[in-house]
C-alpha cells in the first residue's frame, strides 16, 4: 500500500529510519515470501470474469493459511486484503464482488502480510489478456522504472539515488509519476520512515541509507497526467485525465553491498 507523501508517523522523527536486527531480518523475510506466494499465484489464476472481490477473497484465505494476517484489512478503515486498481484506477482500489475483470484490463494487485507483527508489502500489474500496444509498453516501463530504482540501494546511498533512477527512467519514455504517493519503511509498522520519493525533490530530508534498513520502493506511473484525485469511496486514487496507470513493488532490505529483494516472487 503506497504511502501519501504527507503522512506523518507517530513516535518518529521525520527523518528517522529503524535498522533491523537479525531476528527482525528473519521474520521481514517470511512476511515478505507470503506475500510473494500470494501476488505469484494470483497473476497465475486472474482471468476475465472473475471480480476484485474474488481476488481479495483468495488472498486473505492463502495470507491466513500460512500463517499471518492481511495488513490491508481493517487499515485506517480499509475494508479489504488486497488493493485492486484498474486501468485509470492508480493506486488504493477497494476490491468488490461487483467489479468484473475484463479482457484487456491493466489491473493493479497491492498486498501485504504481516508475519509475528513484522510486515512484507508488494504490487504487481498485470495485463489481463491481450492489451494495447500502448499499455504494454507502460506496464513494462513501470516495473523497469522499481528495478532501477532498486539497482541504486546499498548502504551509503541516498533516497534522490533512488528517485532520481526511477524518474529518468519513466520520464525517457514520455510517461509520468505521480507525485503524491511514494514508497515506504516498513517494518513493525507498515508504513515507517523514511518516505521513498519516485522523483527528485528538496521537500525531506535526503536520507542516507543503512544496512539493516527495510523498505519498499513503488513507483506509480501514468501513460498521461501527473495529476490524481480521489473518489467518494475516500480510497480508491485515479489519474484526472482518465489515462492508464501502473505500479510495481517491492520490500527490499539494505545491505553493505547492495540489497535483497524480499518480496522476489521467483524464489517462489
Amino acid at each position: 500500500m503506497s504511502n501519501h507523501s504527507l503522512f506523518t508517523h507517530p513516535g518518529r522523527q521525520s527523518h528517522g529510519v529503524s535498522v533491523k536486527s537479525q531476528r527482525e531480518i528473519e521474520i521481514m523475510r517470511q512476511a515478505s515470501l507470503i506475500v510473494a506466494t500470494v501476488l505469484k499465484e494470483i497473476s497465475q489464476i486472474v482471468q476475465p470474469g472473475m471480480t476484485t472481490g474474488d481476488l481479495d477473497a483468495y488472498a486473505e484465505k492463502r495470507i491466513r493459511e500460512m500463517g499471518a494476517i492481511p495488513s490491508f484489512k481493517g487499515y485506517h478503515g480499509f475494508p479489504g486484503s488486497i488493493c485492486a486498481s484498474i486501468n485509470h484506477e492508480a493506486v488504493h482500489g477497494i476490491p468488490s464482488p461487483k467489479r468484473m475483470i475484463r479482457p484487456g484490463d491493466v489491473l493493479k494487485v497491492d498486498t501485504a502480510a504481516c508475519y509475528q507483527n513484522y510486515h512484507g508489502d508488494s504490487c504487481i500489474t498485470i495485463a489481463v489478456g491481450k492489451v494495447s500496444p500502448k499499455a504494454e509498453k507502460l506496464i513494462q516501463v513501470a516495473e523497469e522504472a522499481l528495478y532501477k530504482g532498486i539497482e541504486q540501494v546499498k548502504a551509503g546511498a541516498y533516497l534522490m539515488d533512488i528517485a532520481g533512477a526511477v524518474q529518468d527512467c519513466v520520464e525517457a519514455q514520455g510517461f509520468s509519476v505521480l507525485e503524491n504517493y511514494t514508497g515506504h519503511g516498513i517494518g513493525r509498522n507498515m508504513h515507517e520512515e523514511p518516505s521513498v520519493f519516485n522523483f527528485r525533490t528538496r521537500e525531506m530530508p535526503n536520507v542516507k541509507l543503512w544496512a539493516g534498513m527495510t523498505l519498499t520502493i513503488e513507483p506509480i506511473v501514468s501513460a498521461g497526467s501527473k495529476v490524481t484525485r480521489i473518489l467518494s469511496d475516500r480510497w480508491t486514487v485515479v489519474t484526472s485525465d482518465k489515462s492508464l496507470a501502473a505500479q510495481f513493488e517491492h520490500t527490499l532490505l539494505v545491505t553493505d553491498n547492495g540489497y535483497e529483494i524480499l518480496t522476489d516472487r521467483t524464489k517462489v
